[in-house]
C-alpha cells in the first residue's frame, strides 16, 4: 500500500527520498549543504526538498541508527513532525553527541529518514473524571524493572 506524496526539489542535484531496501519504513533524506558538527554541536541542516502530504497523513523524521551508533549523531527533536499543511523545506536538527570527534557531512549524504503515516484526529471531550485502568496514574518506571 502506498500514498502519493508530492515533492519539490529546491536543488536539482539532491536525490529524491528513496527506500534503501524493500520493506523499509523510512526513506532516506540527504543534506543540501556541507556541514561539520564539532563535539556537542547542533545544526539545522536543510534537505533540499519540500513535500505536500494528503490530509490525514503525517511525515515523521527519524534519526539514522548507523549515524547514532558509529558517530553519536542523532536528532534533537526526534521524531520531527511534518504536518500535512506544511510546505516549507524539510530541515533536520542534528546533534553530535561524540565527546571528542567532529563529524562532517557532504551535500548528498544521508542524514535522516522520513516515515509517512496515516493519522487520526481526536475529538477532545472534557469530563469530570476519567475511567479507571490497570495502570492508573503510574508514570515513569511504574511498570517495574530497572528502566
Amino acid at each position: 500500500m502506498s500514498v502519493q506524496v508530492l515533492i519539490t526539489r529546491l536543488d536539482e542535484s539532491i536525490p529524491m527520498p528513496s527506500y534503501a531496501k524493500p520493506g523499509d519504513a523510512g526513506a532516506d533524506l540527504t543534506a543540501r549543504v556541507d556541514v561539520t558538527l564539532q563535539p556537542g554541536e547542533r545544526a539545522l541542516v536543510p534537505t533540499g526538498i519540500s513535500i505536500a502530504l494528503p490530509n490525514g497523513y503525517v511525515a515523521l523524521v527519524h534519526p539514522r541508527s548507523g549515524l547514532a551508533i558509529k558517530h553519536g549523531v542523532t536528532m534533537v527533536n526526534s521524531p520531527g513532525t511534518v504536518d500535512a499543511g506544511f510546505r516549507g523545506e524539510l530541515q533536520i536538527i542534528l546533534i553530535n553527541h561524540d565527546p571528542k570527534e567532529a563529524i562532517s557531512f557532504k551535500k548528498g549524504d544521508r542524514i535522516a529518514q522520513l516515515v509517512i503515516q496515516q493519522v487520526e484526529r481526536a475529538d477532545f471531550v472534557e469530563v469530570d473524571s476519567l475511567p479507571g485502568s490497570d495502570r492508573g496514574t503510574g508514570g515513569f518506571g511504574s511498570t517495574g524493572g530497572k528502566g
